[in-house]
């Protein structure tokens, strides 16, 4: 009689046991969440850092070699502002353009050989209108030539954390030696907004005036996501659409980068979701990364 009114307690013990290491079970494993990367996986790469902590949120083929297309200028810009704070150019320092500037392919500006733009415009002319002939009559200036203002960009890669890049213009445009990393344009990106940060406006900003008529840019995310502040996108055909963001709001400091992509709009949709997605990360998750052709 004993047994018989004990055999129901066993079991239900025993029920309440495999109960709790189900429960267990279900808390320790990660929901696999899917993330569409608008680009195949031989050209896509991105990471996500925290701008406060330095952690990183998301990465994906992060050291993996990439052609940074325009985001070069970002470095010629650094060159450029570090000039700027030294004294050895004020914004309204004239630059000349030589014809080597003057003939470089667009997107651009269309100078004559001659002609001259001040430093302040040229800034404007770099990071809105990613001007190819702007960016190369600043690196003749501060350089003397642009091979050697490339020599310039790559030391300073180098001094600030940049590991695997190699600069050979001042443009961005192809050059099957120019390489870099997802990881390195990070660093870059948090280079500028940490060690300019009287100069970083100039990436936020989306056309300004020259000559009397307004020159428009190429960064269709300024505006479109509250709290993103800059900085620079960039294309060629081998690299694909890049970009590099900051975002900057309710005490939450993103640098994003996204390589790669199939196109402007697609770049920028994935960037959308990346901010949210890191702004509000799901708990005990792993990603799954749906790559273009695979979706």
């Amino acid at each position: 009689m004993s047994k018989q009114r004990h055999f129901p307690l066993i079991k239900k013990f025993v029920a309440a046991f495999a109960l709790l290491v189900l429960v267990a079970g279900c808390a320790t494993t990660p929901t696999e969440t899917m993330l569409a990367v608008p680009a195949p996986a031989q050209k896509y790469a991105a990471v996500v850092i925290d701008g406060s902590s330095g952690r990183t949120l998301f990465e994906a083929n992060s050291t993996a070699p990439r052609y940074p297309a325009s985001l070069t200028k970002m470095m010629t810009l650094y060159l450029l502002f570090e000039a700027l704070d030294q004294g050895r150019v004020s914004k309204t320092t004239l630059i000349p353009v030589s014809a080597n500037a003057a003939r470089q392919p667009p997107t651009k500006l269309r100078f004559r050989r001659g002609e001259t733009i001040d430093v302040d415009s040229a800034i404007r002319a770099i990071t809105v209108k990613s001007a190819n002939d702007v960016a190369v009559a600043v690196a003749e200036y501060l350089g003397g030539s642009e091979d050697a203002f490339a020599a310039m960009m790559t030391a300073k890669a180098r001094q600030i954390g940049m590991r695997s890049t190699v600069f050979r213009n001042a443009s961005g445009l192809p050059d099957a030696g120019q390489q870099t990393t997802a990881r390195d344009m990070a660093v870059l990106g948090t280079a500028l907004r940490a060690r300019f940060p009287q100069h970083f406006h100039y990436f936020s900003e989306s056309d300004f005036m020259f000559r009397g008529r307004l020159v428009r840019g190429h960064n269709d995310m300024l505006g479109r996501v509250r709290g993103v502040n800059g900085i620079k996108t960039g294309y060629i055909r081998a690299s694909g659409f890049n970009i590099v963001t900051s975002y900057d709001a309710d005490g939450r400091r993103l640098i994003l980068v996204v390589m790669g992509a199939d196109s402007a709009r697609q770049r920028n949709d994935h960037v959308e979701a990346l901010i949210q997605r890191n702004l509000s990360p799901a708990s005990n998750t792993t990603t799954r990364l749906l790559y273009a052709g695979e979706q």
